[in-house]
């Protein structure tokens, strides 16, 4: 069911989280969030993933269990793949594993970024863990918003164990992207293994090339992305698009580009990345699906010149925003 779904490839938004003013969990847009993704196509969601904050698993704010039950309720009966963040050295991850599957999740999306100076093969033991609780999602997080180098060895035997069911690539590089396809492609369970883009930098090129290292070759079949949160609906159609296209054209690479701009202002790019979460909340709270763009930490916000970016990007691509779809159902996602 989820399996096939996942290997056909979907979209997959990184949940966000819903504030009020006092910077506590408002529940009532928490799940109009989610409301809205499945209205949208999406095909799953991802929730206590980076998009998510991962603040909320500090005790003081205590919101990982909440968000996942939410956004778990939300889901039922929609026939839409459960995706849970799962972080920290072993003993929090399995922890959390557990949490997510007794919520009724399907997959674990795995961050090895706590790990920063563990080897690969205690890497490869922490995956065999977690995978014995719940099947895993790979998760290559790029450095500059706290995740590590990981390199061909580690996912050359990642892709053997049994437990993976798929890998989100999202180091925003290039030459370790192709570290992961190429390892997936040379191991006994490349047909097996889901491939998602997280690189939300270069999204269409990754859903349109196939990557072939000598006689064998793999695709990116989806994307699980936090540039997917915002501006759904037309993320599920690019994506059909994409799916549908027997080659590629020169109209879907000028997209591509354009999809890339569009991501530079939400995600920040001339600041590190620092209004990366802020962004994606700017364009919720125009559309009326947030209440403001407020972070846990009071000091993620939007940078300066960001706002003038995003208000670039909506000037220029305006087919890429999915406004009115909202602006139509937003009064039944608000309703209790």
């Amino acid at each position: 069911m989820w399996r096939e779904k996942l290997q056909q490839g979907v979209v997959i938004p990184a949940h966000p989280l819903a504030l009020t003013a006092e910077r506590k969990l408002d529940e009532r847009r928490q799940r109009a969030l989610s409301r809205y993704y499945l209205a949208a196509g999406a095909g799953g969601l991802a929730v206590g993933v980076h998009t998510t904050q991962f603040a909320i698993r500090e005790p003081r704010i205590g919101l990982y269990e909440p968000v996942l039950r939410i956004a778990a309720e939300e889901m039922r009966g929609k026939n839409a793949i459960k995706v849970a963040g799962v972080v920290g050295l072993t003993s929090q991850a399995v922890k959390e594993a557990v949490l997510a599957r007794d919520l009724g999740y399907d997959i674990a999306l795995l961050s090895m970024a706590a790990l920063k100076e563990a080897t690969v093969p205690m890497m490869i033991d922490h995956v065999r863990t977690v995978a014995s609780i719940l099947p895993v999602l790979g998760f290559y997080l790029q450095p500059a918003v706290g995740g590590r180098l990981l390199p061909y060895e580690f996912w050359r035997q990642f892709a053997e164990i049994e437990g993976v069911v798929g890998i989100k690539i999202s180091p925003f590089n290039r030459y370790q992207t192709l570290d992961v396809l190429r390892a997936v492609a040379e191991s006994s369970r490349r047909d097996e293994i889901a491939l998602y883009t997280g690189n939300d930098d270069t999204i269409v090129t990754d859903l349109l090339t196939e990557f072939k290292f000598g006689d064998k070759s793999v695709r990116i079949k989806g994307g699980l992305l936090g540039h997917w949160a915002a501006w759904t609906k037309r993320a599920v159609e690019l994506l059909e698009r994409c799916h549908r296209a027997d080659a590629v054209t020169a109209q879907m690479l000028t997209l591509a580009a354009q999809v890339t701009d569009t991501n530079a202002a939400l995600f920040d790019v001339a600041n590190n990345f620092h209004g990366c979460i802020a962004g994606i909340h700017e364009v919720l709270r125009r559309q009326g699906l947030l209440e403001g763009r407020w972070c846990l930490d009071p000091n993620e916000d939007l940078s300066p010149g960001q706002m003038q970016e995003i208000d670039r990007v909506y000037r220029l691509y305006p087919y890429l925003t999915d406004d009115g779809f909202v602006r139509e159902n937003l009064d039944n996602w608000l309703k209790q």
